[in-house]
């Protein structure tokens, strides 16, 4: 029953901003006290610890903008995957929509072959302009045919 404390995430460590004006500037010159030293040889170590900070962080931002990057072209690669295979679908969709309809009509011209002549000659047109619009689609023709 009692509360358990969860705690919050740590922010990154980031180092300490270099000094805007720096008082003691020290030189190489002769007359420098020898406690001088290790104050330089801390600020040396500060600074290149910030930058190895500034060189880490930049490898970061890039390798995240190359996965994006990644993400974009892969998400690109599917959705062009799922366009033509639904282009795919709807074609065979089509063509069995129409070999239903041809059915259809034959079962018709068998019950009535006399008045069914002249429309069969329009049909065909249809068919023919139909069938070199298919050809001049560039979608591939399916390899199978599912559901025989």
């Amino acid at each position: 029953e009692k509360t358990v404390p969860i705690p919050e995430k740590l922010n990154e460590w980031a180092p300490r901003p270099p000094p805007e004006f720096v008082r003691d500037v020290m030189g190489s010159s002769a007359g420098a006290g020898s406690g001088e030293f290790h104050v330089y040889r801390h600020l040396r170590r500060r600074e290149y610890q910030r930058q190895d900070f500034m060189d880490a962080m930049a490898e970061k931002q890039r390798l995240d903008e190359e996965f994006q990057k990644k993400l974009e072209r892969n998400k690109m690669i599917a959705e062009e995957q799922t366009a033509k295979r639904r282009r795919k679908r709807q074609k065979l969709k089509e063509k069995k929509l129409q070999a239903k309809k041809n059915k259809l009509e034959q079962k018709k011209q068998e019950k009535e072959p006399d008045q069914s002549q002249e429309q069969v000659s329009s049909e065909d047109d249809e068919e023919d302009s139909k069938e070199e619009e298919e050809k001049e689609d560039d979608a591939e023709e399916p390899s199978f045919v599912m559901g025989r």
